[in-house]
């Protein structure tokens, strides 16, 4: 089995509880990842812009301690920034990691900052969290949902594109997500998003929103928050299957992913961590979806995603 997960707030675990990346309470760990088969899971910098003084400066403190906990499980696991990084990091018996930063302030409006990150190894950003940016706005209690993304934050979109660097509309207010449709030449991503026509809820995608992320080629992660799926505290996998059903019927099988938010949601989940992922996979068989779509939601469909955008 092989699964790419796009979203978990480990790294910020890891820093804040003085964890380690090996073996740990954590819902994602190298020992849940190897049970998970994960041929890379994408490590988020999560920064809550009203707890830090420079938001910059907090997501170098969160990353250094990510990579000093990845080099010192060198032999496991390596940041990988391509498919092909990836797919030489398996054949070393290694777990891929790619890197995002959940918060679009870390870059302070600034283009240059883009470069700075990119060669730290971020692949993807997340543009807006539950804050107003320089970049756009949040679609928070559907408080934003009308205003769309800002100047600088159409400069900083189009030069991530240049870069290499895959926009996130995951937390982004819904015009902001139509501000990306427009102006993407590429495929962007909503890494821990569901379907808002099943759990009505502002960080959820609407059936306009999916039919037009999967025209552009970008996926979608089922984000296993039990607010999201619509449960009210445990998060079951009958609700993950109903918005997978959904969101299949209106994009079709290959706008899905997993992005599962581990270690980001406080709720309890059915499939209680990373490395009991497979329970899933068992699951949609018996569902009657074939092996080919569940390689699809598991990892095909970032793949292709990731080939295209990350060179």
């Amino acid at each position: 089995m092989n699964s790419i997960d796009l979203h978990c707030d480990t790294a910020i675990r890891l820093l804040y509880e003085n964890l380690e990346l090996r073996d740990s309470i954590c819902k994602v760990d190298i020992n849940k990842l190897k049970k998970a088969g994960a041929l890379a899971q994408v490590f988020a910098h999560f920064v809550e812009l009203n707890l830090v003084e420079n938001p910059y400066e907090e997501f170098k403190k969160i990353n250094k301690k990510l990579m000093e906990e990845i080099e010192k499980n060198s032999d496991e696991i390596e940041v990988v920034t391509t498919l092909d990084e990836m797919y030489k990091a398996k054949a070393n018996s290694k777990i891929g990691a790619f890197l995002s930063i959940e918060e679009g302030e870390v870059l302070e409006g600034k283009i240059e900052r883009l470069k700075e990150v990119y060669d730290l190894g971020i692949r993807f950003i997340t543009l807006t969290w539950n804050f107003e940016n320089t970049i756009g706005y949040p679609n928070i209690n559907f408080k934003y949902k009308d205003r769309g993304l800002k100047d600088k934050g159409k400069e900083l979109v189009l030069e991530m594109e240049k870069l290499g660097i895959i926009p996130d509309c995951s937390h982004l207010s819904d015009a902001g997500f139509y501000d990306l449709i427009d102006i993407c030449k590429k495929p962007f991503v909503a890494t821990h998003s569901n379907a808002r026509a099943i759990t009505n809820h502002p960080r959820n995608l609407t059936d306009d929103m999916i039919i037009k992320l999967a025209n552009k080629g970008g996926i979608m992660g089922l984000n296993f928050c039990s607010a999201f799926l619509g449960e009210a505290k445990v998060s079951t996998i009958e609700s993950m299957l109903a918005h997978l059903k959904h969101i299949r019927n209106i994009g079709g099988i290959d706008v899905i992913a997993l992005g599962t938010d581990y270690d980001g949601i406080e709720n309890e989940v059915e499939i209680k961590d990373i490395g009991d992922i497979g329970i899933l996979r068992d699951i949609l068989l018996k569902e009657k979806f074939t092996n080919t779509e569940i390689d699809k939601i598991f990892y095909k469909n970032v793949e292709r995603m990731i080939k295209e955008c990350l060179k």
